[in-house]
């Protein structure tokens, strides 16, 4: 709401804004800027109800080593200090880790997620520098929502995301602007980014928590998506006792063209659909075979940018809807193996920093990610009749 701006925002101000974007409910995420938190004050478990409208206060928890976290519903206290391993200040140690601070929130019956995560494709084996500790924190169970749209490259952020469910972890979409509300020329307006959440009744904080903990989302800048496989939506699972065909309905409506209108089966376009003549609307019905355990969304994507849609391209996803065939963990072992190497270089980074505060800190966080990496270890190793329990 306030982060170096000029301007000085109130949370009336931010409701207005939100108003005027046409959004039913907001989370401040509250957040420092270099060693300050401007909008602790701000801070409450309250939500703020005016005119139909929901302003909370969540908070982004920053560390440039592992990657941020927003952090959503704490119903207690704001975690401080709201960042680590910022090289030459105080607090210059890489502990606490994103999993000490997941920790901290679920105590609080909050929601963690990783916030606006990545530029560009991931290369274990090549890039210079890999800290990021998404997979660490999916992996032990510290993850419960993923920025698939926010400030970052989409199409690249989904990539990653798709290996994560491809393993079999449910990990829901979530959206984010990270518009600096009071500092207009930064960034887009409030609710660039969004997530959409099937609700039924009178919008409440609650409902809010647990449609987007149960992946009953869809997020975009722009199109609007709707998914049915076999009577069901995005969150919900399909259990199967054998390889089958499914029926599907798909729906977009878009302010602006689309290239690319998609069904995705673990990870691959099983479907590409045309839309009408201006590319802006859509509704197709087909049927989709399921060979074996795994999860199905709903995409729609630009080559290019739109000058009506203030981001970098046009994008939507839903969540997964997920499917189990004869009780079958789903099982990729490429995936497993990119996760692992991944994990290497995170842990080969944090072993060679000297800045920890204590020996003890260091042990726990090796200790952490190491388990984290026995994790996908085992998903390489694990035969394919390992069943679901």
């Amino acid at each position: 709401m306030n982060y170096g701006g000029h301007y000085h925002n109130a949370p009336q101000n931010l409701i207005e804004q939100a108003r005027a974007e046409h959004l039913d409910a907001v989370y401040n995420l509250i957040v420092n800027k270099e060693e300050r938190i401007p909008d602790i004050a701000q801070f409450s478990t309250q939500p703020l109800r005016k005119d139909n409208m929901l302003l909370m206060q969540g908070q982004e928890f920053h560390s440039n080593y592992w990657g941020h976290l927003g952090v959503l519903d704490l119903d207690d206290h704001f975690l401080t200090p709201d960042f680590s391993s910022y090289r030459e200040s105080a607090l210059a140690s890489p502990y606490p880790h994103n999993g000490v601070i997941a920790g901290l929130a679920h105590a609080q019956h909050g929601l963690v997620g990783y916030a606006h995560p990545f530029d560009g494709p991931v290369n274990p084996d090549k890039d210079l520098e890999l800290s990021n500790a998404l997979p660490v924190d999916v992996a032990l169970g510290n993850a419960d929502y993923y920025e698939l749209v926010g400030f970052s490259d989409h199409r690249s952020t989904a990539d990653i995301w798709y290996r994560l469910l491809n393993l079999g972890f449910r990990l829901p979409a979530g959206a984010g602007t990270d518009a600096m509300a009071n500092y207009a020329s930064l960034r887009g307006p409030v609710g660039m980014n969004r997530v959409f959440i099937a609700i039924v009744g009178e919008i409440t904080p609650e409902k809010l928590h647990s449609g987007l903990k149960q992946g009953r989302t869809f997020v975009t800048n722009g199109p609007l998506l709707g998914l049915e496989i076999n009577g069901k939506h995005p969150g919900d699972d399909i259990a199967l006792a054998k390889p089958t065909t499914l029926p599907y309905h798909a729906s977009l409506r878009s302010i602006v063209p689309i290239d690319h209108f998609e069904l995705i089966f673990n990870g691959r376009v099983i479907a590409s659909h045309r839309l009408d003549r201006s590319r802006t609307q859509a509704d197709v019905s087909g049927d989709v075979e399921i060979p074996a355990s795994g999860w199905l969304l709903l995409r729609a994507w630009n080559d290019h940018a739109d000058p009506k849609v203030q981001d970098i391209y046009p994008y939507a996803s839903t969540s997964p809807v997920y499917l189990t065939v004869d009780r079958q963990a789903p099982r990729s072992p490429g995936d497993a193996t990119y996760f692992v190497k991944w994990l290497d270089r995170v842990i080969a980074g944090a072993t060679a920093r000297s800045d920890y505060n204590s020996a003890q800190e260091k042990q726990n966080t090796l200790e952490y990610l190491i388990a984290a990496r026995t994790v996908f270890q085992r998903r390489i190793e694990t035969p394919r009749s390992t069943a679901l329990r």
